[in-house]
């Protein structure tokens, strides 16, 4: 179900959405009817793949990966968010988003996440949302905040290094 906030339509990715977007932004342009933004992702082929092979698993696993944010007065895909994966046995799903750099610094992405997590929110096994941001005040540590998370831990990741995690628990 596509996700409405105020400039946004986050369009839930399904298998041929996917499949469009992972051989080019032509084909997603058409597959969508809309313009698509240069640099639009930064998380890459390697993530709609990935998302594509998890939803080609399981039936259940629909509309817990891939969201396309479309600007809609320009009409224009500006990024990508989610969730990775269905909720957990206990309740919890990751969320992650990204907004081309043309489009940053206008609000765009604590709305996104906003109506990611009110969205998450709606489905009653879901209790707990984190996110993890690179381990500094960053543009994405300052979405979280305004979106009501807390930091709650710092890990050290063997890959990239110091890692913040972030919660958000259901009123």
């Amino acid at each position: 179900m596509t996700i409405e906030t105020k400039n946004l339509k986050l369009i839930p990715c399904d298998t041929e959405i996917l499949k469009s977007a992972i051989q080019g932004n032509e084909n997603l342009a058409e597959k969508l009817n809309i313009s698509v933004q240069d640099n639009w992702t930064e998380f890459g082929v390697g993530a709609l793949e990935y998302s594509l092979d998890r939803l080609t698993e399981s039936e259940e696993q629909k509309n817990w990966w891939t969201y396309f944010p479309i600007h809609k007065q320009d009409n224009k895909l500006i990024g990508s968010g989610g969730y990775k994966g269905k909720p957990t046995n206990d309740g919890t799903v990751e969320l992650g988003y990204e907004i081309a750099p043309d489009y940053r610094n206008r609000g765009l992405a604590t709305e996104m996440a906003n109506g990611l997590i009110e969205n998450a929110f709606k489905d009653e096994r879901v209790k707990l949302i984190i996110a993890h941001t690179l381990g500094q005040d960053n543009p994405s540590t300052r979405v979280l905040q305004k979106c009501g998370f807390e930091k709650v831990e710092e890990i050290n990741d063997p890959d990239d290094g110091l890692i913040w995690k972030w919660e958000l628990k259901r009123q």
